[in-house]
């Protein structure tokens, strides 16, 4: 059952602490990747066999297998889709960036060009959590930055695809889609193999060993996160309905044992009521064995005075999901500095934010908020700034440049601009 606290009994840095589980594995993916290094598509085969229970001849799904898929799709499905396809689109559309050129001063001319990424890799799982969701929220704003090439990697488990994620792919606009999943799939497409190209970027959702792949490659690619398990804080009033927000809480506790659901109210009589919603609506979940689980370990009700404090608290977690179910959230918005997305007010359940309303829901966790943001267009472009003087305006500031560059004692720089313009010179 969940655990009621005054806000005063409480440590902060523990609302989101997990119990993590003693593994090995760190060590079993660090073979994966030297395994899939040397060995290349054999590697990728052979693991495919062990995990998926077959791997195809050849990797790559074909143009045939990508339109048999999609033709499993029942058309509401796809509908629904093409419809949070067109959402998330508009949404991303606002964050596009520009060139900028400045040539305020005489001689001078400074900027910056945007370059999207040439290549980006897309994870999406294949197993018992498939989410064609991910692939439009990770491919969408690829697209909008204008990457090359988008490559999914997805397991096909007994070799068969996900026909739903094959027909998310098939609207977001996915280039390439691989019949590969787990660390080993991360690995290919970090460093390359025979058939998987190698990528500048890779993004989306996995297993312990595929966020640890990540993390092991970063660095030969740039990656989204290291993402944890999900979080929900709800903040409600003493207005709010019980059962609203129990459901909303079981929205993340259903995702994995490990998510964590908090509630936030000055309300007793609601915390109250909503702990028993909970006990009432877990047992009539498909995945209550989970949920059950969940909220039991990392479930919290936390008792504060009144809103303004329950958002002090909110800012302190820093929390994945943030709803604020009171009657005027606008109020209170400008007071929330960290949370990865934000849903004001009793008609916005996070869900929404999974699958329809726009923005991404590939999102910081464990605290990460404090100083990461949503995925956006942001993540699928480099910049690079430019600097052009005439000779005029360079003799104009070189005195100047020469001296800030002996006062760090580096005299070649000084001299790099003062050969220039033939000024202290040594020749």
């Amino acid at each position: 059952m969940i655990q009621t606290y005054a806000y005063k009994d409480i440590k902060i840095d523990e609302i989101f602490a997990r119990e993590k589980e003693k593994t090995t594995v760190a060590d079993v993916v660090t073979d994966i990747i030297a395994d899939v290094r040397k060995n290349g598509d054999e590697a990728l085969k052979r693991y495919a066999r062990k995990f998926d229970g077959a791997a195809a001849e050849v990797l790559e799904v074909s143009a045939e297998e990508r339109a048999a898929a999609l033709a499993e799709v029942d058309t509401e499905f796809i509908e629904i889709l093409k419809e949070a396809a067109t959402h998330i689109r508009a949404f991303h559309e606002k964050q596009k960036r520009t060139d900028f050129v400045m040539t305020e001063r005489e001689g001078v001319a400074l900027g910056q060009k945007i370059i999207p990424l040439e290549r980006v890799g897309l994870y999406v799982p294949g197993g018992t959590a498939s989410y064609p969701s991910t692939v439009l929220m990770d491919c969408i704003p690829a697209k909008i930055a204008g990457v090359k090439e988008v490559c999914m990697v997805t397991p096909a488990k007994g070799g068969k695809l996900n026909p739903d994620v094959i027909a998310a792919a098939e609207i977001a606009g996915v280039d390439r889609i691989f019949k590969i999943g787990g660390a080993q799939a991360v690995a290919a497409l970090a460093y390359g193999t025979e058939s998987v190209p190698r990528v500048d970027k890779i993004v989306g959702p996995g297993n312990a060993f595929v966020a640890e792949a990540k993390k092991q490659v970063f660095g030969q690619v740039s990656i989204d996160m290291i993402a944890g398990p999900s979080e929900i804080l709800v903040i409600a009033d003493g207005n709010s309905d019980a059962a609203v927000v129990a459901a909303d809480l079981l929205s993340q506790a259903e995702h994995d044992k490990m998510a964590s659901a908090v509630l936030v109210t000055e309300s007793e009589a609601l915390a109250k009521a909503v702990a028993e919603e909970l006990e009432r609506q877990i047992s009539l979940l498909p995945r209550a064995e989970i949920a059950r689980a969940s909220i039991d370990r990392n479930g919290k009700i936390i008792l504060v005075e009144d809103i303004k404090q329950a958002i002090a608290v909110s800012n302190e977690i820093a929390p994945e999901h943030l709803e604020v179910c009171v009657d005027d959230p606008f109020k209170y918005l400008a007071d929330i500095c960290h949370a990865g997305s934000i849903f004001l007010g009793r008609n916005a359940p996070e869900a929404l934010g999974d699958y329809f309303a726009g923005p991404n829901h590939t999102l910081p966790t464990s605290g990460t908020a404090r100083f990461s943001s949503p995925l956006g267009v942001d993540d699928f472009i480099k910049k690079s700034s430019f600097t052009y003087y005439t000779k005029d305006a360079l003799a104009a500031e070189a005195e100047k440049i020469g001296f800030f560059a002996r006062r760090e004692g580096l005299e070649a720089h000084a001299r790099s601009v003062l050969v220039r313009v033939e000024k202290g010179v040594v020749k």
